[in-house]
C-alpha cells in the first residue's frame, strides 16, 4: 500500500504526557498499525523529530524507539522543509514563545493546554495563527475518554431530560515529596512557573462542559493551596505558591432550556480517593441520572428510580450502586489522545472538519484566568464571548 510522510516536530517529548501518551501512545502507535489510513486508500506515516532541552534524555528515547532525527534546537527543527506540523507539550510557560516561531515558520499547530500563561497571549495566538492560514488545535483527551463518550451519547439521546445539575469530583493525594517521591513535577505547585490546579484543570473542564453540555457563562470559584511546603526533585524543601485545589461553580446555557445548568466541579491533589475513578460526573435530569468516569459510566432511569426514606435512627439496607444499570460499550475505544491525532492529521492532510482549535484552547485559558479572578474577588463573574478581532 502506498505511504505518505507528514513530518512532526515533537516539543517537549522527554517529559511524562508528551512521551508517554503523545509519542508512544499516539504517533508511534500510528505506526506501530501501518500509519493511518487516508480517503484515497493510502496511509500517512508521521515522520518525528524529537525536541527538548536535554540532550542525554533526546538520545536515549530516539534509541529506545528506532527514532533518529532529533535536536535541543528549535528553531533548526522548524527550519526543515520537511515538517509541516509542530507539536507542544512543554511546560506551560515555555508554550506561548515556541507556538509563536512555529506560527511564523508556517508550521500546523497541535498542542497541550493551557495554550498561554494568560487569555490575552492565548486570543494572540488564535490571532495569529488564524492570519498565517495555517490549522490549529490543541489538545482535548477527555472528551475521547469511553466513560465520556458514554454519557455525551445518553445526552445527545436525550436520556435524561431537562439537565438539572451536574457534580463533578477530581482528584488524589499527591506525595509531598519527603518521604515519598511526588507523581507530579514540582513546576506544578510554582505559581512562577506555571504552576496550579485552575490553570491546569479549569481549561479541562471548560471544554468538557462546552462539547457535552453547552455555553460557559458563569464562574464561581474558591481556591486553596493545601500543602504549603513540597520536595522537589532534588530532595529539597520548597514553598508552594500555586494553587492545589479548587472548588468551582459553572452556569451552562443549553439550547432549549430555558434555565442555566448548574455544574460544582471540585479539583484537589490534597484529597484521598473513595471513589470508583479519579474523576466522576454525576448528571441529573428529570428522566434519569448518570455517573461517568474516565471508562465506566453508569445510569439510573426515573421508571427504574426507588424511593429511600431518610431514617438517621436506622442502618441503611439498601445497597445503593446496585440500583443502577451499567452503560454497554457498544464500540472499541482506542487512546483518547491517539483517537485525537488521528482526526487532526485528517484535518491537516484531508481537510476534515475540527472544531477543538486555538479559540477553544483560549476559551479554557479565559475560564482559568476568570476563574482565579473570581476567588481572589469572593464573587459571581460572568463570561463574555471571545472576539476574533482586536476592538477598535
Amino acid at each position: 500500500m502506498a505511504r505518505t510522510t507528514i513530518g512532526i516536530v515533537l516539543n517537549g517529548v522527554t517529559g511524562r504526557m508528551g512521551y508517554r501518551q503523545h509519542l508512544v501512545r499516539s504517533l508511534l502507535a500510528i505506526r506501530e498499525q501501518g500509519g493511518l489510513p487516508l480517503r484515497d486508500g493510502t496511509r500517512l506515516w508521521p515522520e518525528l523529530v524529537l525536541v527538548g532541552r536535554s540532550e542525554t534524555k533526546l538520545r536515549e528515547i530516539a534509541d529506545r524507539h528506532g527514532l533518529t532525527e532529533w535536536t535541543t534546537d528549535l528553531n533548526a527543527g522548524l527550519a526543515r522543509p520537511d515538517v509541516q506540523i509542530y507539536f507542544d507539550s512543554q511546560v506551560t510557560a515555555q508554550r506561548e514563545k515556541a507556538l509563536r516561531l512555529a506560527i511564523e515558520a508556517g508550521k500546523h499547530i497541535y498542542t497541550e493546554k493551557p495554550t498561554a500563561e494568560d487569555l490575552s497571549g492565548a486570543v494572540e495566538l488564535a490571532r495569529l495563527a488564524d492570519a498565517a492560514g495555517i490549522k490549529h488545535g490543541v489538545v482535548q483527551d477527555k472528551l475521547f475518554l469511553p466513560g465520556l463518550r458514554k454519557l455525551d451519547r445518553l445526552v445527545r439521546g436525550g436520556f435524561f431530560g431537562r439537565i438539572l445539575s451536574i457534580r463533578g469530583e477530581f482528584g488524589y493525594w499527591v506525595f509531598e515529596g519527603d518521604w515519598q517521591p511526588a507523581q507530579r513535577p514540582s513546576w506544578n505547585y510554582r505559581a512562577a512557573d506555571g504552576g496550579g490546579i485552575v490553570v491546569d484543570m479549569f481549561p479541562h473542564w471548560h471544554y468538557v462542559l462546552e462539547q457535552i453540555f453547552g455555553q460557559v457563562n458563569a464562574v464561581t470559584a474558591h481556591v486553596s493551596t493545601l500543602i504549603p511546603t513540597r520536595w522537589d526533585e532534588a530532595g529539597e524543601p520548597y514553598e508552594a505558591t500555586a494553587d492545589d485545589a479548587a472548588y468551582g461553580i459553572f452556569e451552562i446555557d443549553r439550547a432549549g432550556q430555558s434555565s442555566p445548568i448548574v455544574a460544582q466541579i471540585n479539583s484537589s491533589w490534597g484529597v484521598r480517593v473513595y471513589r470508583d475513578e479519579l474523576v466522576e460526573f454525576q448528571v441529573d435530569g428529570t428522566e434519569g441520572s448518570a455517573v461517568a468516569g474516565l471508562r465506566n459510566c453508569r445510569i439510573q432511569h426515573r421508571s427504574t428510580t426507588p424511593k429511600p426514606v431518610w431514617n438517621p435512627d436506622l442502618p441503611a439496607t439498601e445497597d445503593f450502586r446496585s440500583q443502577w444499570q451499567v452503560v454497554p460499550d457498544n464500540e472499541e475505544f482506542d487512546n483518547g489522545f491517539k483517537a485525537q491525532w488521528e482526526l487532526f492529521l485528517r484535518h491537516v492532510v484531508e481537510d476534515e472538519p475540527y472544531s477543538w482549535d486555538l479559540w477553544a484552547g483560549a476559551r479554557g485559558v479565559q475560564l482559568a484566568e476568570l476563574g482565579l479572578r473570581s476567588a481572589r474577588e469572593g464573587r459571581r463573574i460572568e463570561i463574555p464571548e471571545l472576539q476574533a478581532e482586536p476592538s477598535k
